[in-house]
């Protein structure tokens, strides 16, 4: 019975009020309605991120120019980025990837001649049988998997038309978004409760921790790819655009995807280098770059912004992708933000509305 009323006590307190319960229903109300139709509103939901993201350059410009100038330009910068990124970024990746996929299979025979004499020196454990029959298994894997990526691009012809959607209603999301964005958070107040401290609370918490970390990740992935650019230019590594753009991305998964990019950037050192000091220098760079990014670019990027501690970023990654699959993992952090700013803001509203009901 005392456990119960514990049980009792804490639901009394946390969920007394009418607001309190507004925020779980609409919390679940948007999660059902993110599961049963997410896939279709996901163009007008990708431009909602686009324009959150652009929201900073158009509070910018309202300093110097009128608003609606100010929205005109910032869509006219993301326009011409976009289309930069297809017409001058996107043909090199593709080359690159198809150069990459056609090599695939020497990567085989540079990795036999650094492994073939494992059986010699550790033949307690292993034997060259062993290693042969490991090696002749990833070289049929490596000669497949270029004919499979291929069958894959033709098997998703029918998504060309979601392209053609993407296309065109993401940047009309974008301005709309921009241009009416009083409008749009007008008619949103208008249907929820007028005494809001809750909402408000958490509104404003989530509105500046997402908003500075998309607008954060965005500079670490312009900045880590550019410098990985560089880097492998600087030691002539193939396929040097594709591999900065998978190192750049990689920082959209926290700790996972620092770890599975590493494998193409070795397997190119490798294949072009062999086991060499060349290839020793190569990787000794990206570890550095790995380790600048996590241990000087990451605090100062983030260390007012999302305070979450790792193990709580590991239990996120681990949890949403659980419910997801690869999008919770890509939105692990901001999803965990989310819950960190309605943690936060939660006992601040409630014992906001306790001095006005003991005052009345």
């Amino acid at each position: 019975m005392k456990f119960l009323e514990v049980i009792s006590d804490w639901l009394n307190e946390n969920f007394s009020n009418q607001e309190a319960i507004f925020l779980i229903f609409l919390i679940s109300l948007s999660l059902i309605a993110l599961a049963f139709v997410g896939g279709f509103l996901a163009p007008v939901l990708t431009g909602l991120i686009f324009a959150f993201l652009l929201q900073g350059l158009v509070k910018y410009l309202e300093r110097l120019m009128p608003r609606i100038l100010a929205v005109y330009l910032a869509f006219i910068v993301f326009i011409s980025a976009v289309l930069a990124l297809a017409l001058m970024v996107v043909p090199l990746l593709w080359q690159q990837l198809s150069s990459f996929l056609a090599a695939a299979p020497q990567v085989v025979g540079r990795m036999r001649d650094g492994v073939a004499t494992l059986g010699e020196r550790f033949p307690d454990y292993i034997t060259q049988e062993q290693v042969a029959s490991v090696i002749d298994q990833g070289a049929r894997e490596l000669g497949n998997f270029s004919g499979t990526v291929v069958e894959t691009a033709f098997s998703q012809v029918p998504s060309i038309l979601g392209l053609v959607i993407y296309v065109v209603l993401v940047p009309i999301s974008v301005f709309f978004f921009l241009k009416d964005k009083d409008v749009l958070l007008e008619f949103v107040h208008s249907l929820l409760p007028k005494n809001r401290p809750l909402l408000d609370a958490v509104g404003e918490e989530m509105n500046e921790q997402l908003g500075n970390y998309v607008r954060g990740k965005v500079i670490e992935i312009l900045i880590v790819g550019s410098v990985t650019f560089v880097v492998f230019t600087y030691f002539e590594l193939n396929y040097a655009a594709l591999l900065a753009v998978l190192v750049g991305i990689s920082v959209l998964i926290p700790f996972v995807g620092a770890a599975i990019v590493t494998i193409p950037v070795f397997i190119v050192a490798v294949l072009q280098f062999g086991w060499t000091w060349e290839m020793g220098w190569v990787m000794a760079a990206y570890g550095v770059i790995q380790f600048l990014d996590g241990n000087l670019l990451v605090p100062l990027l983030f260390s007012e912004v999302v305070d979450l501690h790792p193990i709580t970023i590991i239990v996120a990654v681990l949890a949403f992708g659980g419910i997801w699959g690869i999008w919770g993992v890509f939105f692990a952090i901001p999803l965990a933000t989310l819950v960190k700013a309605i943690y936060k803001a939660w006992p601040r509203a409630l014992e906001a509305e306790q001095p006005k009901e003991n005052t009345a």
